[in-house]
């Protein structure tokens, strides 16, 4: 069986970092499926989703190490062509992935005590961001 179910997420805009969590458990409920995988797409390319424990050092530093790696700048490519702020965004997304699958088992998610499902924007301003949800299995 597959269920599939989007919703929309409003973010602050770059290093906006959201758990997901509760809302995927909700979808995975109400889906009815005992056994299988959800998974979780960010629709766009300038964000992504991922598991961490969400606390507050790391909610600051996941977003640290990656303007470290790739810093907000007009100086790549896409910034050549496009002029609009957003190179490193696209990066760092790139980086982290827009999609996560994670088990089912129960009719529950299978995460770890400190693992959560999080939601990050990399873009320069907020967006209102579709997350796509697809629970497969029985």
């Amino acid at each position: 069986m597959v269920y599939q179910q989007p919703f929309t997420l409003k973010t602050r805009g770059h290093r906006d970092l959201q758990d997901l969590t509760p809302e995927i458990s909700t979808i995975v409920e109400k889906s009815g499926i005992k056994a299988g995988t959800v998974h979780i797409f960010n629709v766009g390319s300038t964000a992504a989703v991922g598991t961490i424990e969400y606390e507050p050092g790391l909610r600051q530093d996941l977003p640290d190490i990656l303007d470290k790696l790739m810093p907000p700048s007009r100086g790549y490519g896409h910034e050549q062509t496009w002029h609009d702020g957003n190179g490193h965004s696209h990066l760092q997304a790139t980086m982290l992935g827009p999609s996560l699958i994670v088990p089912i088992q129960g009719g529950s998610l299978v995460l770890g005590t400190w693992q959560q499902i999080f939601h990050l924007e990399c873009d320069i301003k907020p967006r209102q961001r579709q997350i796509m949800v697809t629970v497969m299995g029985e």
